[in-house]
């Protein structure tokens, strides 16, 4: 009866280290979403001087007065910063990294890509809006190993809408 009681004692201990890695994991890569969707949320609100000008017209889109005629204004901010802020980020060679109180690596970030795609001048409506994407790499441990990385895209869109 020890031998199965000690059997069963060690398979829940491995379930419990499996579920509890499980959502450290979930809980890293909502933390990252939420302080990228910030991020993005804070870009499309700079965009509100070149927006303006479109709304006050009936559609959203990123231009600016040029003299006569209008210009392109599209502000694709410093989203990466904004992340480094928020997050406590290090850079590192090509991405960014986050790293525990023993100097173990969390997370990394990396390839940032942001597409803010600008509604045609005097078009009949459309989102003004701005997609990111971010990859990010998160060490997978189990019973204080690192037993390889998770690897995910996290997308998040940012779109502005006039109040009035």
């Amino acid at each position: 009866m020890v031998p199965l009681a000690v059997a069963a004692t060690i398979g829940m201990l491995f379930i419990i280290l499996g579920v509890s890695e499980y959502m450290r994991l979930v809980i890293t890569a909502a933390g990252v979403k939420d302080a990228m969707e910030s991020a993005v949320v804070s870009t499309m609100n700079d965009n509100y001087n070149e927006v303006y000008h479109g709304v006050r017209e009936g559609y959203a889109a990123g231009y600016e007065p040029d003299g006569e005629d209008f210009a392109a204004a599209v502000d694709y901010g410093d989203i990466y910063g904004r992340l480094c802020f928020l997050l406590g980020l290090e850079e590192d060679g090509e991405g960014y990294v986050r790293f525990n109180n023993d100097g173990e690596r969390e997370y990394r970030i990396s390839g940032l890509s942001v597409d803010i795609p600008n509604t045609a001048l005097a078009s009949e409506g459309g989102t003004y809006y701005a997609d990111a994407s971010v990859r990010l790499e998160v060490p997978v441990r189990f019973g204080g190993k690192t037993v390889s990385d998770l690897s995910i895209n996290l997308k998040v869109r940012a779109a502005y809408k006039e109040k009035f």
